[in-house]
């Protein structure tokens, strides 16, 4: 489905990204943005891209590039809605904020005062979680934890029953003590929105947030679009081609990553934000107070620097629902999002009053990287640099790594083909597995191929093929995911497997395949089909 993973993008690309300072240079011509994105969507193949820059107060570039989808050819406008996915996440904080402004709730509320049915691994950490820890990623659960029962879309999870399988997901680290990317919490908080306004955290949204700043366009989730006229199909590339793949199209826990809305709709948005929560003619209505933008504007989880640091940047730390960096001397503010086919970048520099937003139809993070960093260079006044060149290298190379990775792993399933016999016979494997958070999983045979099926994910589904010793590999019926994993049988003494173990073979396999968190155990023999 991608060779980028793009839930990860909202994790890891921040490291990737600019800059700012006092000292204000040029900015950027329209036409040499034209250039730049032009250039961007053929070196990334990226079929459509809206872009716009805010600056002091002002809308001064808001377009749309390309088409909207690969079948129908339409032309991306301002107008266009795409999925913003983790970008909802500082409107989940924003919805929290007001509630605090309106002293309804407090960011360190216990989150049991308002769903006493939450439970973590560690009794401990279940008292001591608070509204603060659910937005933060210092839970101490690992990268993307428990994600599957979420995505990919399809599945038959209900909210209850994600929160309370929470329990089941085993720590990575201490409580509050290292930062780990987490979307179930995030839904989390959408339900703590929901038990204290009184109404779902997507009615919340569009009634309390959207409708007030005159977000006409725009709407919680994809299902709750009053118009699907002028909407984007997700892209990603399939056996090297970049084509329309399937919508990611949940209703659930959209705080984490639901929300569809457009240039138009997010200059209102981010106007609000620079102008410190007040919008309106004369900025005289207020979403949420200025105290509470600098809360959530502050650090609460420290990140390491990456090595690749082309701002001088000193620190690195998720606020809430933002990142938060210093760059070349001033603070930004940003956070990007990521959903098959898609992924957005929304970057704010407080200081120089300057937003850039980028909107995407394919999962390349590069794209967004190079746009927003070489407008942000034109704000420096850094010249000379390229870079749709420079993140092109980067993300060949890490193609190229993954790339080598995979076939390596091909190479050696044809040669335990070409054995004619599994070191594992599928008589040994076949049966019903349980994980205690994803549920059933089925290994059965069938016309003499060996397949997996989970009961509740109707989308991971693929055909089994022999590996090494007691390894096999899952190859996904669904091409697209891009997500192949291994699957590792432990076996009785009478050479039976009782248990599996996962994780996924390419090292840009989507984190939100979250395999490797799964400890699945022999519950019956007897396998259905396909």
């Amino acid at each position: 489905m991608k060779k980028i993973s793009f839930t990860r993008i909202s994790a890891v690309f921040l490291l990737f990204v600019g800059s700012s300072t006092l000292n204000v240079q040029a900015q950027m011509s329209a036409k040499k943005i034209d250039q730049l994105v032009e250039n961007t969507m053929k070196t990334f193949d990226v079929p459509g891209i809206a872009v716009a820059v805010v600056k002091d107060g002002k809308v001064i570039h808001s377009k749309g590039y390309g088409v909207r989808s690969l079948n129908t050819k339409q032309k991306v406008d301002e107008n266009t809605l795409f999925g913003i996915a983790s970008n909802s996440k500082a409107f989940a904080t924003a919805s929290i904020a007001m509630l605090v402004d309106e002293k309804k709730l407090k960011w360190d509320d216990k989150v049991t005062d308002y769903i006493p049915e939450f439970r973590m691994y560690n009794p401990y950490v279940t008292e001591e979680f608070t509204i603060r820890d659910l937005v933060t990623h210092r839970s101490g659960l690992g990268l993307g934890a428990g994600d599957l029962m979420a995505f990919p879309d399809s599945n038959s999870y209900t909210m209850p029953e994600i929160i309370h399988n929470l329990r089941y997901l085993k720590p990575v680290s201490g409580f509050r003590t290292k930062y780990d990317y987490d979307n179930l919490l995030y839904m989390t908080a959408g339900e703590v929105v929901a038990k204290v306004s009184g109404m779902s955290w997507a009615a919340f949204v569009e009634e309390r947030m959207m409708k007030p700043l005159q977000m006409t366009q725009s709407a919680a989730t994809y299902k709750r679009l009053k118009d699907k006229s002028n909407v984007i199909d997700p892209h990603a590339p399939v056996k090297g081609k970049v084509q329309v793949v399937d919508r990611f199209n949940s209703e659930i826990g959209p705080a984490a990553w639901g929300l569809y809305s457009n240039l138009i709709d997010m200059n209102k948005w981010v106007l609000m934000q620079l102008n410190k929560g007040k919008f309106g003619e004369g900025q005289k209505n207020r979403l949420f107070s200025e105290a509470q933008q600098n809360e959530m504007w502050s650090p609460q989880t420290l990140l390491p620097l990456s090595s690749y640091n082309p701002y001088n940047s000193h620190f690195l730390a998720y606020g809430l629902g933002w990142f938060v960096t210093d760059v070349k001397g001033t603070k930004q503010v940003s956070h990007t999002g990521g959903m098959p086919g898609m992924v957005t970048q929304v970057t704010l520099l407080p200081d120089m009053n300057l937003g850039i937003i980028v909107l995407t139809n394919q999962q390349s993070g590069s794209a967004f990287t190079a746009i927003t960093n070489q407008i942000k260079d034109s704000y420096l006044g850094i010249k000379n640099t390229d870079r749709v060149k420079e993140y092109n290298e980067r993300r060949l190379a890490g193609e190229a790594h993954a790339a080598k990775v995979v076939a390596k792993v091909e190479n050696e399933i044809k040669e335990q083909q070409a054995k004619k016999a599994a070191t594992i016979e599928p008589s040994a494997i076949v049966g019903t597995y349980k994980d205690n958070w994803f549920g059933e999983v089925e290994i059965f045979e069938k016309h003499g191929k060996t397949w997996f099926k989970s009961q509740r994910s109707p989308k991971l589904i693929g055909e089994m093929l022999p590996y090494k010793a007691n390894t096999y590999i899952v190859k996904w019926r669904d091409r697209s995911q891009d997500a192949d994993a291994f699957v590792m049988f432990s076996l009785d003494n009478d050479g039976k497997a009782t248990s599996i173990k996962m994780k996924p073979i390419s090292p840009l396999t989507d984190f939100s395949f979250d395999f490797q968190d799964l400890d699945l155990y022999r519950i019956k023999d007897a396998a259905a089909s396909l």
